[in-house]
């Protein structure tokens, strides 16, 4: 008759929580990526709202057309 282990995770030589932490990184792996493309939609939808701002809004706002563009004109992805 075979025995069969209470903990098979000790059976697979795996430590006991290593399983959880290995979970939690994925998770926050997950959570920061998940974050990072929301901060990216974000700055892309700011963009192209500031590309629909006439002359008078971006004085209201304190910046000038050239600021204007070269915030436009930026990827998404750059600061």
């Amino acid at each position: 008759m075979s025995t069969i282990p209470l903990d098979t995770r000790l059976a697979r030589g795996t430590a006991p929580g290593v399983g959880a932490r290995v979970l939690r990184r994925s998770f926050d792996a997950l959570r920061r990526t998940i974050a990072m493309l929301r901060e990216w939609r974000w700055r892309a939808r700011s963009r192209a709202e500031l590309a629909r701002f006439d002359d008078r809004m971006l004085r209201d706002i304190g910046v000038t057309r050239v600021d204007a563009l070269y915030e436009i004109n930026k990827p998404f992805w750059r600061i």
